[in-house]
């Protein structure tokens, strides 16, 4: 028994510090999130399913462009609403629970806690977004292309969209005006930004406000990883706007981690 506890030293010990901080987070997470994971997934498959097929009661009959379009921004919204809303109100519930210092005094790196979130994140949000498509493809009967850019672009689509949700929850001190800024982001995100429809049929300054901020193009990338024809030009240009919003929110994040430690 005393073998078997020194060679599980001796392995932590030789993994590298960040590796085993990713790890230990990364479970403790997971841990504690056993009982609200299943219900956060749930959420967000009723959000994914429930957008897919309601848009899909203005048609008498779906248009395949639309339902494309509809359907690869459900996309979008099931990758982003974990990090970027839920996310700032798990952090804020701990600073009201008192728990928020103790976790930020956890000897593990900074960066491997934040890469232990994003990839909660994913697991949160991608059997969401697979059912919509899945749903959508046979509602509707629309055929998506699936290209291998869809790796990259949702990659960082959820990363984007958890480093903001990241700086949100730890440069705002005050809970309550975490979640009420949380809250604003679902009604702008859901309802101002062209994810569900397109730029052009909003009011010129609105579009062009949309497109300096990164929902917009997070559909881009994602739309240009499932279909033909929909997307044909800036799609460069999205990827380096998301991929900036993405290092912004990683930035502020880190700023405030370092004041509070």
């Amino acid at each position: 028994m005393a073998t078997t506890t020194m060679v599980g030293a001796r392995e932590r010990l030789r993994r590298p510090p960040w590796l085993h901080g990713y790890s230990t987070m990364t479970r403790w997470e997971l841990t504690g999130l056993r009982l609200e994971l299943p219900l956060i997934v749930g959420v967000e498959i009723m959000t994914g399913v429930g957008f897919v097929l309601g848009l899909g009661l203005f048609f008498h009959h779906m248009p395949a462009p639309v339902g494309l379009y509809v359907s690869t921004g459900v996309v979008v919204l099931n990758l982003t609403l974990v990090g970027l809303i839920v996310g700032p109100q798990f952090v804020a519930d701990q600073k009201l629970a008192g728990t928020y210092d103790y976790l930020r005094a956890l000897p593990v790196p900074v960066t491997s806690a934040a890469a232990a979130w994003y990839t909660v994140t994913l697991i949160a949000g991608l059997p969401a977004a697979v059912i919509a498509l899945v749903v959508a493809e046979l509602r509707y009967g629309i055929a998506f292309t699936v290209t291998p850019s869809i790796v990259p672009a949702i990659l960082l689509t959820v990363f984007t969209g958890t480093m903001l949700g990241y700086a949100l929850s730890h440069a705002v001190s005050n809970p309550m005006t975490t979640r009420l800024i949380a809250q604003l982001l679902v009604f702008f995100v859901m309802g101002f930004s062209p994810i569900l429809y397109p730029a052009s049929r909003q009011p010129e300054w609105l579009a062009a406000l949309n497109g300096w901020l990164p929902f917009e193009h997070m559909a881009t990338i994602v739309r240009a990883g499932l279909t033909t024809g929909i997307v044909t030009e800036g799609i460069a240009r999205s990827y380096a706007i998301v991929a900036i919003w993405g290092v912004v929110g990683t930035v502020l994040a880190g700023r405030a981690l370092r004041r509070r430690a």
